[in-house]
């Protein structure tokens, strides 16, 4: 039901569309961030911060991870430009990078509020 019967019908729309396809270096960093965004104790890091900077410590309560399950988190989302950090003395606070992070962030969490999902890939989780 799903297999074309020709290789192309729409060769207009085709060509518009790989004309604007990115390149296959920025479709891998994407999703790269989208693989970040997909644990849930990085999304709750991320969650934490949409109401401004926080050190490791306070972090770390919030989410009820460990200290060093923070840092570690942060490692990888500071590395991938998704947050970036502020020293104060000894202290080092964290904050989303740009406006974009907590673009994405608020409309992925509003999707999320809006949307009942079906979830066919934790059938078995249960």
């Amino acid at each position: 039901m799903d297999s074309c019967s020709t290789r192309v019908v729409d060769a207009d729309r085709v060509a518009a569309v790989h004309e604007r396809m990115p390149p296959a270096e920025d479709l891998a960093d994407t999703a790269d961030i989208f693989g970040l965004l997909s644990d849930t104790n990085r999304l709750r890091l991320l969650v934490a911060l949409l109401d401004g900077e926080l050190c490791v410590c306070d972090l770390a309560a919030v989410t009820g991870q460990s200290e060093s399950a923070v840092s570690h988190a942060l490692r990888l989302l500071r590395a991938h430009r998704i947050v970036a950090a502020r020293r104060s003395g000894r202290m080092a606070y964290y904050r989303l990078e740009d406006p974009h992070v907590r673009m994405l962030l608020d409309l992925a969490l509003a999707h999320t509020e809006h949307t009942e999902a079906l979830h066919p890939e934790r059938e078995g989780d249960a």
